[in-house]
C-alpha cells in the first residue's frame, strides 16, 4: 500500500512532462476523437449537451476542439495543475486489505504539501449551467437508422428529485431488441416498443451534475418508425405525472437496489464508489442509507418529480441519420403534458 501511494502522489505531483511525450499523447488524442466521432452514441450525446447547456461549459464537449489539442503546450498543463491540483479538489480512497489509520499517514506524507488554495489565491470561477430548450438535427437522407436523443433538465446529485428521478429512470427501462425479452419487458415503455417494433434499442438515462442534470431518452431506430416511437415515448413519460402505479413503483425500487449492489462488486469499484461519493456528497453514503432512500420514496413523489420536470417543460434533442418522419420541436414540447376536459 505504501508503495502505491507513493507512486500515485509521484504520477500526479512530480509529472515530468517530457515535450516528446505531449507530442506522442497529442497524437494519441488525435486518433481517440477520430475513432470517437465515429461513434454516433457519443456525437449523439455530445450534440445533446451542446444544445441543452449552450453558451456554457457544460455544453463543452471533453476532447474539446481539435485546435485547442494540437496547441496545448507544456506551460498550459503546468499552468492547470497549479490551478487545479489542490487539496480540497482531491479524494484518496481505498478498498480491500486497507488499514485506515495507514492509509491516512500515507497520504499525510506523500500529499501533505498540497496546496488548499490555486496558486495567485485566485479559485477557479465555474459556468452556471443554464438549461435551454432546443434541438439540433443532423440529417442523412441516406441513413435509414436515426439516433435519437430526448432529454428533459434534470436534478443535481444533492437535490431531493435525485431518488425519485433514478426510480422514474428505473419504471421506463431500457429495451434491446437482441436481448430476448420482447412484449415481456417489465416496462410498460419498452412493453410497447417492443409490440410495434419501433426501435432496435431504446434506453432511459439520468445524468447528474453538481447543480443541474439530464433526465430523457435515447433510442436507435428506423426512419419510418420514429413518429410513432415519439408518440409512445411521450405518452410514457407524461403517464408518470398521472398514473404511475404502485406496482411498478415497488419493481422499480428493487431494480434499482440490485443494480446499485452490482456496482459494489470488486474492490476497484467500491473505491470508485467512495471517491466519487466523497466529491459528490462529502460523506460517504452506505448501502443501507442508500436503500432507506430509495424505499422512501412513494407514488405520490414520482407523480410531483415528474411534474416538475417532464409536465409542459421545454426539452433538448440531439438527432443524427434519416430523421425525416421526426416531429418538430413545437409537436414534442405540445405532447409534454395532457389537456383533459
Amino acid at each position: 500500500m505504501g508503495q502505491a501511494v507513493e507512486i500515485l502522489s509521484d504520477i500526479l505531483l512530480n509529472s515530468k512532462l517530457e515535450e516528446a511525450a505531449i507530442e506522442r499523447e497529442r497524437d494519441v488524442i488525435l486518433r481517440e476523437m477520430a475513432e470517437v466521432n465515429k461513434q454516433q452514441e457519443e456525437l449523439v450525446l455530445d450534440h445533446l449537451h451542446a444544445t441543452a447547456f449552450q453558451g456554457t461549459g457544460l455544453g463543452r464537449t471533453i476532447l474539446g476542439p481539435e485546435e485547442n489539442i494540437r496547441s496545448l503546450s507544456k506551460a498550459d498543463l503546468s499552468g492547470y495543475i497549479n490551478t487545479h491540483y489542490t487539496a480540497p479538489r482531491m479524494v484518496i480512497a481505498g478498498a480491500g486489505a486497507i488499514d485506515h489509520s495507514q492509509l491516512c499517514d500515507l497520504a499525510s506524507t506523500h500529499f501533505g504539501k498540497l496546496p488548499t488554495a490555486p496558486a495567485g489565491a485566485v479559485d477557479t470561477a465555474y459556468d452556471p449551467a443554464i438549461f435551454t430548450g432546443s434541438d439540433v438535427r443532423i440529417r442523412f437522407d441516406s441513413d435509414d437508422t436515426a439516433h435519437v436523443a430526448l432529454a428533459f433538465e434534470g436534478a443535481s446529485w444533492t437535490s431531493e428529485y435525485a431518488f425519485p428521478l433514478m426510480i422514474m429512470q428505473t419504471m421506463l427501462g431500457s429495451y434491446n431488441r437482441a436481448s430476448g425479452l420482447g412484449k415481456n419487458a417489465a416496462s410498460k415503455m419498452c412493453q410497447e416498443v417492443a409490440e410495434h417494433e419501433l426501435a432496435h434499442s431504446i434506453t432511459t438515462f439520468n445524468t447528474c451534475y453538481k447543480d443541474t442534470g439530464l433526465f430523457g431518452i435515447y433510442a436507435i431506430a428506423p426512419d419510418n418508425k420514429l413518429d410513432d416511437l415519439l408518440w409512445y415515448v411521450m405518452s410514457n413519460l407524461v403517464r408518470l405525472v398521472h398514473s404511475p402505479s404502485d406496482e411498478e413503483i415497488e419493481r422499480a425500487k428493487v431494480n434499482l437496489k440490485a443494480t446499485m449492489l452490482m456496482g459494489l462488486d470488486g474492490n476497484s469499484n467500491v473505491a470508485e464508489d467512495i471517491g466519487r461519493q466523497l466529491l459528490t456528497y462529502g460523506r460517504r453514503m452506505t448501502p443501507a442509507e442508500i436503500f432507506s432512500r430509495i424505499d422512501s420514496v412513494t407514488a405520490a413523489d414520482v407523480k410531483a418529480t415528474a411534474a416538475k420536470f417532464i409536465n409542459d417543460q421545454d426539452h433538448a434533442l440531439a438527432a443524427v441519420g434519416g430523421i425525416h418522419e421526426l416531429p418538430d420541436y413545437n409537436w414534442i414540447r405540445r405532447h409534454s403534458y395532457w389537456l383533459r376536459y
